[in-house]
């Protein structure tokens, strides 16, 4: 197979469009979250993200990229408002709605009332949760970091609950996301589903590891 090697230089070069999709496909497949929030004036937004990461299981804790603050960012300003959002994935069924939340709309609006999203409530959870989701997660700010280089932030949050269909846990913890339809995104605009491959044992020095599969 013939390479190409692109420099930093090459790459500061391209038109924005295209730097814009190449660097952001480049890293592999990303998560594909819907992240609510309710503004102090009681509106309900909602928003579409690509960056959700695992920052640690105890205490468990999610983190995602916003974008610089230089315009306004409804979910960052309304986290920092009441400290609390939520996290839903993002299913095939409604993927082209889910994608529509990307658009800018005015403060006034609502991505629930716009994109035909159900917003849902309980446990006294102050954030709307998308009803359509079947994997719902209540966070709450504990940390934002400003990374300097190009002012994007960094919001760390704790998990306060988790809303699941009641058999997708595994004994030991684990959910198998292919059965529930929860897709992955690909650069800014593509959306994939998933192909289970294999599942191993816990990896160890100087042990083998074994497929442990899936039921």
């Amino acid at each position: 197979m013939e390479n190409t090697i692109y420099t930093l230089q090459d790459i500061n070069e391209m038109q924005k469009i295209e730097r814009l999709n190449f660097i952001n496909t480049i890293t592999g497949f990303k998560s594909a979250n819907l992240i609510g929030t309710k503004s102090k004036e009681g509106i309900e937004n909602l928003a579409i993200f690509s960056s959700v990461i695992h920052m640690g299981s105890n205490p468990p804790l999610l983190g995602f990229i916003t974008r610089p603050v230089h315009v306004p960012r409804h979910t960052y300003l309304n986290i920092k408002n009441d400290g609390y959002y939520t996290i839903n994935h993002v299913h095939e069924s409604f993927i082209d709605r889910a994608h529509q939340t990307s658009a800018k709309y005015e403060p006034e609006v609502s991505e629930f009332d716009k994109c035909n999203f159900t917003p849902l409530y309980f446990n006294d959870f102050p954030a709307p949760f998308v009803a359509e989701s079947v994997i719902q997660i209540g966070m709450k700010q504990v940390e934002e970091h400003v990374v300097k280089y190009n002012e994007t932030i960094l919001v760390i949050g704790e998990i306060q609950l988790i809303r699941i269909p009641a058999n997708a846990k595994k004994d030991d913890g684990f959910i198998d996301l292919s059965k529930l339809g929860t897709v992955a995104i690909s650069g800014l605009d593509t959306y994939l589903g998933t192909n289970k491959l294999d599942r191993y044992s816990y990896a160890r020095p100087n042990k083998n590891i074994n497929s442990i599969g899936y039921d």
